[in-house]
């Protein structure tokens, strides 16, 4: 082979590259907060196992649910990830967040803000007939082709039906207003329903598709998103979804069980999706 025809198969090679464009791995993953009450499943026992997990499966983007702020500088520390989010009480600091971590590599952070779910959402409060204080955390981002997007991340109540379903007309309605450019979007968190639940359907009949149901690879990994910490039970319930709307293709979809020595790292398994821009 001479000189230019090596250099000839450089060249298609790299066309090829830039017509595949950029692919990312985004994830959502319920982590559990620090029950100390939880002695079989303490924090300090799991997080390692936890954040190996990111790591390995090389996620570059991952909405959290739970956390609590000790548990979010120990994952930020070892992934080397920035997050955003604060927590959803009043002081925000203390209690659960909806953080997001991301690559700082990757994505250069353009604004980030969190609100309540419920019908005052710029102040601490608890919405319809929720149990407990719901947030939304956001934030823009653009990677290093200029290519931006939104995250939205949440996680909805576990007690209030009425409460889910005016998160999820509240989710569109905020989206709406943010998003004036129109650019891509993925809405991704723990939205303790099945794909049956009205709060589900108001979201699937807008803009926004199960990622699950767009995967140009068939779905990956286990029938449901919550374990329970059960290794004997299997999981069949998905609570745990990430959405898109246009401008994003989803390449794949995987409910990630990995686990260490029949233990879980979280009672939830993480969602995971590697999609491109159509844009890029």
């Amino acid at each position: 082979m001479n000189i230019k025809l090596i250099y000839l198969f450089f060249i298609i090679l790299f066309i090829n590259e830039v017509a595949l464009g950029q692919s990312y791995q985004f994830a959502t993953y319920n982590i559990k907060f620090d029950d100390r009450n939880d002695l079989e499943n303490l924090w300090k026992d799991r997080s390692s196992h936890l954040i190996n997990l990111m790591q390995f499966h090389k996620m570059d983007l991952i909405g959290t649910q739970e956390g609590m702020k000790h548990q979010l500088d120990e994952i930020s520390e070892n992934l080397n990830f920035p997050y955003i989010g604060q927590s959803r009480e009043e002081d925000g600091i203390k209690g659960e967040f909806s953080a997001i971590f991301y690559n700082s590599k990757k994505f250069t952070l353009i604004e980030s803000n969190t609100f309540w779910l419920s019908p005052t959402p710029d102040v601490a409060s608890k919405g319809w007939d929720a149990a407990l204080n719901r947030i939304c955390t956001y934030g823009n981002f653009e990677d290093k082709n200029g290519q931006k997007f939104y995250v939205f991340n949440i996680h909805y109540d576990h007690v209030g039906q009425k409460a889910r379903e005016e998160s999820s007309k509240l989710i569109l309605e905020k989206i709406k207003s943010i998003n004036t450019e129109n650019t891509p979007v993925i809405l991704m968190g723990d939205f303790n329903v099945e794909n049956d639940n009205k709060a589900y359907e108001i979201i699937v009949k807008s803009d926004f598709k199960d990622s699950k149901n767009l995967s140009q690879n068939t779905p990956y990994g286990a029938i449901g998103t919550f374990n329970g910490y059960s290794w004997d039970k299997k999981p069949e319930r998905i609570i745990d979804y990430v959405f898109v709307n246009q401008g994003i293709q989803v390449l794949r979809y995987g409910i990630l069980t990995d686990n260490y020595g029949l233990k879980y790292p979280s009672d939830h398994f993480p969602v995971m999706i590697e999609v491109s821009f159509s844009g890029n």
